[in-house]
């Protein structure tokens, strides 16, 4: 079956919190990986990174990191200097995630999260940008044994890669063993004119999921259709880790990102977002169990 996942600013309005308490939380719960921001990593020493490892390895549970690049480091950017940045801020990253002996880092990190505040934006440019830059860090990346899932998102959020066949066109341009696709319900729900086919193009370069109901709330919760999405996983044969990614609470860092301009839960006090947690793994786990993965 299927590690299942999900991410920490499910409770926390700040990117950054207490990721001893969200290990433990999401072992008690049931879960298998926490994902959470890489950010703040480079603000952690590393003897505390090794700590949250051990922590994490106490508690039977595997960390994955995900980011929203930030545009000072947009490696897609026409300015040279900018994009050297972004190679050495993400280097440094994918060497704190190796500290805490971490395999995957994914989301929106091959360009700056959001669209460019420039008047000419040309995809393909910006895109060839990308490709140039990840070259680089494919190398890191294999060194270090970190797979770099790029995850196709919708064009409120980027302009590179917006669709699954977009982020496979990507990658084998990148062409590293080491660089994969990563795709997320809630955007394939925006982008794809069929969610089950953006899998299947995805088919073997697919190395994680995110889900999300097609408002961003829990699995189980909306209108998506999780038969097509769990039959397409089953059709490609996919073995990698399904991580929830829902954002339900206004308010915060993450808010205000995420644009959650109202909350999407009835309550949202801890107890009652840990029942919604439940009721999404136990929503996920029947579905794998139907779908035979």
């Amino acid at each position: 079956m299927n590690k299942l996942g999900i991410f920490m600013n499910f409770w926390e309005k700040n990117w950054n919190a207490d990721h001893k308490k969200y290990i433990v939380k999401a072992a008690k719960l049931g879960f298998d990986v926490l994902e959470f921001q890489a950010q703040p990593l480079l603000d952690m020493p590393d003897d505390y990174l090794r700590e949250l490892k051990k922590i994490a390895d106490d508690n039977n549970i595997e960390m994955t990191y995900s980011l929203g690049l930030d545009k000072a480091y947009d490696i897609s950017s026409d300015d040279a200097s900018v994009r050297e940045k972004g190679i050495e801020y993400l280097t440094n990253i994918m060497k704190k995630v190796n500290v805490m002996g971490g395999k995957i880092i994914s989301g929106v990190s091959y360009a700056g999260w959001g669209v460019p505040a420039i008047e000419d934006i040309e995809k393909e440019r910006l895109t060839l940008n990308s490709i140039t830059s990840m070259k680089k860090l494919a190398q890191t990346a294999n060194e270090l044994d970190i797979v770099y899932g790029v995850e196709a998102v919708n064009r409120f959020e980027g302009v590179v890669l917006n669709t699954a066949k977009e982020a496979v066109d990507y990658v084998n341009a990148v062409g590293s063993k080491n660089v994969g696709v990563l795709l997320d319900t809630y955007h394939m729900n925006i982008e794809e004119a069929s969610i089950g086919d953006a899998i299947r193009t995805a088919g073997d370069k697919l190395v994680g999921l995110h889900v999300g109901e097609n408002n961003r709330s829990v699995p189980g919760r909306g209108h998506l259709d999780w038969d097509e999405i769990f039959e397409a996983l089953k059709a490609v044969d996919f073995k990698g880790r399904i991580v929830a990614e829902p954002f339900v609470v206004k308010g915060g860092e993450v808010g205000r990102d995420i644009y959650v301009w109202r909350n999407l839960v009835t309550s949202t006090d801890e107890e009652s977002l840990d029942k919604e947690a439940l009721f999404m793994l136990d929503f996920e786990r029947k579905m794998l169990e139907k779908w035979g993965l």
